[in-house]
């Protein structure tokens, strides 16, 4: 066992008896589980096949510890400047991945909807999560999943009743203070919807400092029959900062899943995203962005399984890479061979601003199944020396007609989120950090 497992058993240890559902013996049987699994398997190496060009050596060369509480400097008025403007929605914050009723503001729920921290839930629903949490996101995959399943202090629990329709996007806020150096927050979403359900839930990650801290969050989504939800995540962690996350959608018969994921932030931030069509006629839609410069990393790994017949995916994923940073993508599709008539689209395409910017991208089909509608593929190149030419010829300078295209370049993924007050932050976030694009600020504004 390395050393850096041997301080998370140990903290483990000293944190078994404070961590919320502490009293109940399936939980603790689970996350002993989680321990032993971390224990026997560590963290991924550059071995592993999943993991061969993301090295978490900078994770392991820390010894982090898990926050005890919430941050007291954050107010209602420090927030602010992460909300979205003109967004009314249901609102969860929460500090170093500590839930914080007081910043929060859940409003009126309507008749079907369930929304509570994870610490709550255990003491109210724990039959429920007795039989959904860790369910879905197998903590055998890697150390990272195993270490969230044994260390989870807090998160959320959303749960739509048969036909519950909510009118308001439901936003979980993750505000990561930078009081203490070295902290980690793990943090674990469960979202179960019902038959005939809708929701818009949006993940947000924000600094207030430039600080080191590793957050490793697991999502978990179960879609009944005919749900339909569309899941928002964006990433603008402190630079210096590390960032591991899984999302496992569980999807029923005709179910609709819709992912857009952008990573802005974060020294290393790696997004494994996977769906389970279990059944016919389920939908999945996977839409991502990142941009890095610096030396930032950023890995997306995609898996969607088609289980069933008549099922369709989309994956489109677009990356800008500048200065020394790099990116991995690596998309994969496995269509069953009980799966005839699946529909599975994919594509990556990556801007490269720099010669020292670096992509190493594999999209994958495994199709085992004979009547099937698959096609996936992927670009690396710099910006079109025609449309720059063209541009130029309409009398605009080279350093804005270089912006301009950048901008395009992004904004055809943005441009499919169906959430305004989110698009338009977004741009905003585009243009700041695509050198000379001020020209653009007051377009996005409007």
């Amino acid at each position: 066992m390395s050393e850096v497992i041997e301080h998370y058993v140990s903290e483990h240890a000293s944190l078994k008896d404070v961590l919320p559902g502490n009293d109940l013996s399936w939980l603790n049987e689970s996350r002993d589980a989680a321990l032993q699994q971390l224990s026997t398997q560590g963290f991924p190496t550059l071995r592993a096949e999943d993991w061969k060009y993301t090295s978490i050596r900078p994770i392991e060369k820390r010894q982090f510890k898990l926050a005890q509480e919430v941050g007291h400097s954050v107010d209602a008025t420090s927030i602010n400047g992460y909300l979205y403007k003109d967004l009314d929605c249901h609102l969860m914050v929460f500090v170093d991945g500590r839930f914080s009723a007081p910043l929060s503001n859940l409003g009126d729920l309507a008749r079907g909807i369930t929304i509570k921290d994870l610490s709550t839930a255990l003491r109210e629903d724990s039959d429920v999560l007795k039989t959904h949490l860790c369910s879905a996101a197998d903590m055998t995959r890697n150390g990272f999943a195993a270490m969230n399943a044994a260390f989870m202090s807090d998160g959320a629990f959303i749960e739509l009743d048969k036909n519950c329709v909510v009118d308001l996007p439901i936003h979980l806020m993750f505000l990561s203070t930078g009081q203490h150096e070295e902290l980690t927050s793990q943090s674990r979403i469960l979202i179960l919807a019902g038959d005939n359900s809708q929701a818009k839930i949006i993940e947000s990650y924000h600094a207030q400092q430039d600080s080191v801290y590793f957050n490793n969050i697991t999502t978990e989504v179960k879609l009944g029959r005919n749900a339909n939800l569309e899941h928002y995540k964006v990433q603008e962690e402190s630079k210096k900062a590390f960032h591991v996350a899984t999302l496992q959608v569980d999807q029923q018969r005709d179910s609709t899943f819709t992912s857009h994921s952008v990573s802005l932030g974060a020294q290393l931030a790696r997004n494994d995203i996977n769906s389970w069509m279990g059944d016919e006629g389920a939908t999945c839609n996977l839409y991502g962005l990142y941009v890095a410069d610096g030396r930032q990393h950023t890995d997306f790994h995609t898996r969607i399984d088609h289980a069933k017949p008549h099922c369709s995916s989309n994956e489109y994923y677009k990356g800008i890479l500048d200065g020394h940073s790099r990116a991995v993508f690596n998309g994969q599709v496995h269509v069953h061979p009980d799966a005839q008539k699946s529909d599975a689209q994919q594509a990556n395409n990556n801007l490269l601003l720099s010669k020292d910017a670096e992509i190493d991208t594999k999209p994958q089909l495994e199709i085992y199944a004979d009547d099937v509608t698959a096609a996936h593929g992927a670009t690396v190149g710099q910006l079109d020396e025609n449309m720059m030419f063209y541009l130029r010829s309409r009398g605009i300078d080279y350093n804005s007609a270089h912006a301009l295209l950048v901008y395009g370049f992004a904004h055809s993924v943005i441009e499919k989120m169906s959430l305004a007050p989110l698009r338009k932050h977004l741009e905003s976030a585009l243009v700041s950090r695509i050198p000379n694009a001020g020209q653009f600020s007051d377009m996005v504004e409007d």
